[in-house]
Formats: structure tokens, C-alpha cells, sequence
């Protein structure tokens, strides 16, 4: 009588080895970006961290910063993090709001300018353009 051999593979020690999956898929400084007609949504995952040891800054009027920081020099926050974005050219930095509720971060930077459609009438356009200039 035989007995059947079985012939592992080597994805059977790649997908059990610890070493991949002793990290979180996800970082631990991982903000998530959305963007509506209105306005640009940062969201980040504080747990454990008290509001007042969060900081959110807007550096040049182009840089939106979010951090974690001591309230005072004998403590340490709850958890240390660090991000910086760029932030796109039409945005209202001084409506930029933030909210923190049950460890997330919500950053909301909204809008200055909203696109709308160009309508042009054609009876406001001439006739007859008059060029001033004429490229070289």
C-alpha cells in the first residue's frame, strides 16, 4: 500500500512566515484624503491621544501640518505622529476647520474658489476682432 506524498510549495512558507504579517498593512501615520465640490477632508486615526496634545498648523499658506505634541514639558503624548501635505492652490486657509471625536481627526479645508461653467453669448462677441499686437 502507498501512501500519498504531499509536496509543500514554497508560498506555504511564505504566507505563514510571522515576519510578514507582524507589521499593520496599514502605517500607524496613514490619513486618509478626500476631496468634495466644497472642500478637502483630511482624516486621521488618533486613538488614545487627548485633544489638547493635538496640533494643526498651516505653514507658508501652503503646508497643512498635523502633529502630536506634550501639553507640558513633563509629559509625553499619548502617541507620536507627524504628517505634512501640500495643500492645492484654491483654498480658503482661513475657514480651515478641525473636529476630534472618538480618536479621528477630521480636518476640513474648503474651497475658495467652486468651478462653474464659461457661458459666452455669442451676440456680446464682434464681428470684426481688432488685433493690437501680432505674434512674432
Amino acid at each position: 500500500m502507498e501512501f500519498p506524498t504531499y509536496e509543500l510549495s514554497p508560498w506555504n512558507y511564505i504566507l505563514t512566515a510571522p515576519a510578514i504579517f507582524s507589521y499593520p498593512i496599514i502605517p500607524e501615520n496613514y490619513v486618509h484624503w478626500t476631496q468634495t465640490p466644497e472642500s478637502h477632508i483630511f482624516s486621521a486615526d488618533l486613538p488614545g491621544v487627548r485633544k489638547e496634545e493635538i496640533k494643526v498648523e498651516v505653514e507658508d499658506s501652503k503646508y497643512l501640518i498635523i502633529r502630536t505634541e506634550a501639553v507640558d514639558e513633563s509629559t509625553i503624548p499619548g502617541r507620536s505622529f507627524m504628517r505634512k501635505f501640500r495643500l492645492p492652490g484654491m483654498i480658503n486657509i482661513d475657514e480651515i476647520s478641525a473636529g476630534y471625536e472618538d480618536g479621528v481627526l477630521t480636518v476640513m479645508a474648503p474651497r475658495s474658489i467652486t468651478r462653474r461653467g464659461l457661458l459666452i453669448d455669442p451676440a456680446a462677441v464682434p464681428e470684426r476682432l481688432e488685433v493690437l499686437a501680432r505674434a512674432a
